[in-house]
């Protein structure tokens, strides 16, 4: 997860949640995270929490990491107990999980499903770097039960790649997504960013292009954000780099759109398109409709029943605090009714199928009936009773989400 969370308040050492919180527990898909945190070098623009073998210094180390991920998971299933339901998806992000040999992510998801069961027609994604899979290691992949990866992409410009500090080849990605295929995949993603220093429009086109052509079946698009902090933005505060220009984002937007478009893909939220309904991912649904998740490892959010905990960052710290058969959370925040409301509106508004207009406020009612006149929601979705953002409402969705909670 980017950045640093709230204060919160302390998190129980057994990690208990209110019978309240558990109740909700088995009304909604249950879904569950594995935070990788380790990179074979950072890219530039990146605050993620994820080290590199510099950074981790002592205490902490990737070959032991599936065993800890292993016991967190046997400390949720004591803290959820009987109500959880079977986990419909497992996401593995980082960080690069596939850093860690495929053996590793296979033994921790054996123990998602020895713990708590796998739906029948669970989704289990893994995020991974061009150059940190090859074609078996995919192949050992698929065979312990992965059925969608995500690859890092970003560009298939060498300059781009060289200004994000990515580090595989032009090409390379596309490679993957057809070693991916033919080890059976059938859900495959690509992530793509746009914005960065130096990127002509014709450099995205032909990126955007490049991806479509290796045949995914999901891909996302995000304008690049320069994180305080990071070494993108010490490079554009020292001049060295132009910051990324709005209007310029605006169009790298409607370009890849036009293209996703004609290419039969469809958008479900505003940074993402799928081929069809079977191609959204599932687990970021979950996160964008309100649903429960344990999220395993250092600095992962975890989400159950409106109360919101996020674990202790350091995988040295993370490490004692599970060895130690304590919660590994450093904190947490419980939820009031309104302000899950508020979330919701938030977060379903992003979606293709939009926020119903009954979780608005009064205000937030006419500021829906404005965005509609504006041309920023569509007229026949709000008559029917929600906001859906329309191509226009989806370049300013962040201000017209601000005006429908306030």
């Amino acid at each position: 997860m980017p950045g640093l969370p709230p204060d919160g308040e302390p998190m129980p050492a057994d990690g208990r949640l209110e019978a309240a919180e558990l109740d909700r527990l088995g009304d909604i898909p249950f879904g569950m995270y594995v935070h990788v945190p380790f990179c074979r070098t950072r890219c530039g623009y990146c605050d993620f929490n994820t080290y590199t073998a510099a950074e981790l210094g002592g205490g902490a180390s990737s070959n032991s990491y599936a065993g800890l991920a292993v016991a967190e998971i046997g400390f949720a299933r004591s803290v959820l107990g009987a109500a959880a339901p079977p986990v419909s998806t497992v996401f593995f992000g980082g960080g690069t999980p596939t850093l860690l040999p495929p053996g590793d992510l296979a033994v921790i998801l054996r123990a998602v499903d020895s713990e708590f069961g796998l739906a029948a027609d669970a989704e289990v994604t893994t995020e991974a770097n061009p150059d940190s899979v090859d074609q078996r290691s995919l192949g050992e992949l698929r065979a312990a039960g992965f059925t969608r990866i995500s690859f890092g992409m970003q560009s298939s410009v060498s300059h781009v790649l060289a200004v994000l500090d990515r580090s595989h080849t032009p090409g390379r990605a596309q490679q993957c997504v057809a070693w991916a295929r033919a080890e059976g995949f059938t859900h495959v993603s690509l992530d793509l960013i746009y914005g960065a220093p130096g990127e002509s429009a014709a450099d995205w086109l032909c990126s955007v292009r490049s991806a479509l052509a290796a045949g995914p079946d999901h891909i996302s698009a995000y304008a690049l954000i320069v994180e305080e902090g990071t070494r993108l933005a010490s490079r554009i505060r020292r001049g060295e780099l132009a910051a990324p220009d709005d209007d310029e984002m605006a169009d790298r937007y409607l370009a890849a759109d036009d293209e996703f478009t004609a290419a039969g893909m469809s958008w479900y939220e505003v940074s993402n398109w799928a081929s069809g309904n079977g191609s959204a991912c599932r687990h970021n649904m979950l996160y964008w409709t309100g649903g429960n998740w344990w999220g395993v490892g250092p600095g992962a959010h975890s989400h159950v029943g409106g109360a919101r905990w996020w674990n202790v960052r350091h995988p040295a710290a993370y490490a004692g605090r599970v060895s130690a058969g304590v919660s590994p959370g450093q904190a947490r925040e419980l939820l009031t009714d309104a302000e899950r409301r508020i979330e919701r509106i938030m977060l379903t508004t992003r979606l293709a199928s939009g926020c119903e207009v009954s979780e608005l406020g009064a205000a937030g009612r006419g500021a829906a009936a404005a965005a509609v006149r504006d041309g920023l929601a569509d007229e026949a979705a709000f008559g029917a009773g929600r906001v859906v953002l329309t191509r226009p409402g989806r370049l300013l969705a962040d201000a017209v989400i601000r005006d429908l909670t306030d």
